[in-house]
């Protein structure tokens, strides 16, 4: 029996999109068990999803005693799209008879099976991601599963309804970002909020405690709504997103999340692009400015390298409104 291991430490979007590589796993070893490593802080993400028989928390101050834990579980098989230095000297010390990773990743010599790893118009990341499975192609029948998904029920939909008071119809805005300069300007989103009000579609901000400064100056801009900025934890959050009309955000985690729940999503891009490969996955819309200077960098970044910011000041309300009303026929 395959005994399989995925390392996914990065943030929430990046874990998020993991949902296939670990669908298409489970289908191709029903009768393995599948562990999955996550960053401290995001264990709730899958739990109660159908293909992880266990989720780790990994923890950065010990690594050695980490790898040792991992070399207890006797794993066949590890898999990681996580490309740290750190991941790969890892996963070698688990012991793993067979670890694939990407051509790229740091210490890739440590991995078994090195799979490509490119940046391309049209390739999303989840199909990047799959392309981990393909050395297992010489051995075995790979079933592969592309649908994102998150394990969030209807009934946990209506529960977040009625703890947040939140009105339906309402669509959720997610103005933050880890990254400054990919944050489209606070004013813009609320005047995406003051369309969707006055017809009749309540807009809900959401966010973690770090984005509250996005999210308030926002909100003051506003004529109604709802704030729930650091408010939710995740679980609520994949929630609200589930139960929303539409939603709009950034080059961040909620475009993820709403792919993953089904929900029509607008992303707004500035510093990067859609050809890095994290746009709406199979469905939804984005908007952007073409520009000589786009990109700037695969995160985006503190601050405009060239000083002007214009691919969000320039980037406005009008636009993206369109697009919501294409989704929403209003």
């Amino acid at each position: 029996m395959e005994k399989i291991v995925v390392f996914q430490t990065a943030f929430l979007g990046d874990l998020i999109l993991t949902a296939p590589l670990l669908k298409s796993l489970k289908r191709t070893f029903p009768s393995g068990e599948l562990h999955l490593v996550v960053r401290k802080g995001l264990e709730t993400v899958f739990e109660g999803f159908w293909p992880v028989d266990r989720v780790i928390p990994f923890d950065k101050r010990g690594i050695w005693k980490f790898a040792q834990e991992l070399r207890r579980e006797k794993y066949t098989l590890a898999v990681s799209p996580h490309r740290s230095h750190r991941t790969s000297l890892i996963l070698f010390l688990s012991g793993a008879k067979r670890r694939i990773g990407y051509d790229k990743a740091g210490f890739s010599f440590l991995y078994t099976d090195r799979v490509k790893h490119e940046f391309k118009e049209g390739l999303h990341e989840i199909d990047r991601q799959l392309r981990l499975l393909e050395p297992l192609e010489q051995e075995v029948e790979v079933t592969y599963d592309k649908e994102p998904e998150l394990p969030v029920s209807q009934e946990e939909v209506e529960r977040v309804k009625g703890k947040f008071s939140l009105k339906t119809p309402y669509a959720v805005l997610a103005p933050g970002s880890v990254w400054p300069t990919k944050a489209w300007l606070p004013e813009y989103y609320a005047e995406v909020a003051n369309f969707l009000l006055k017809r009749g579609i309540t807009p809900v901000l959401v966010g973690g405690k770090g984005d509250s400064t996005y999210c308030n100056r926002c909100f003051s801009f506003m004529e109604g709504g709802v704030n729930l900025c650091g408010r939710t934890d995740l679980k609520e959050f994949f929630a609200v997103v589930k139960g929303a009309k539409v939603v709009v955000s950034n080059d961040s985690s909620p475009v993820h999340v709403a792919v993953s729940v089904k929900t029509p999503v607008v992303e707004v891009y500035g510093p990067t692009v859609p050809a890095f490969g994290f746009f709406p996955y199979g469905r939804g819309n984005w908007v952007e400015l073409e520009l000589p200077c786009r990109p700037c960098g695969i995160h985006g970044g503190k601050r405009c390298p060239e000083g002007h910011f214009r691919c969000m000041k320039e980037l406005k309300p009008e636009a993206v409104i369109e697009k919501v009303r294409e989704l929403l026929s209003v």
